[in-house]
């Protein structure tokens, strides 16, 4: 049984790593978008593009406002899956070694 919970602590490092990957590119995508960024330089177009599947199904629910709050609900959401998904995948993992 420890091979199945070796796959399940692997499995919640990697979440973990995508997850921790997304809170900092929300992050800078809404720290850059303070400065008005120049749309067509690539880092710009790489933020846009690996975040905007994460924040914009949160923008559709959410009534237009002049201030976007859909990085701050996605950040609750990360610290959620954080605490709730790895740490039960990494109890998984330990309880089949």
């Amino acid at each position: 049984m420890f091979v199945l919970g070796n796959l399940f602590n692997a499995l919640a490092a990697i979440v973990n790593i995508i997850l921790s990957m997304a809170y900092w590119l929300i992050l800078i995508r809404a720290l850059i978008s303070w400065v008005n960024p120049d749309p067509y330089n690539p880092i710009v177009q790489f933020l846009y593009r690996t975040t905007e599947p994460i924040l914009e199904p949160i923008k559709r629910y959410l009534p237009p406002t002049s201030i976007d709050i859909s990085p701050i609900i996605a950040f609750v959401a990360i610290i959620f899956l954080k605490a709730f998904l790895v740490a039960t995948l990494y109890d998984i993992g330990r309880s089949l070694r």
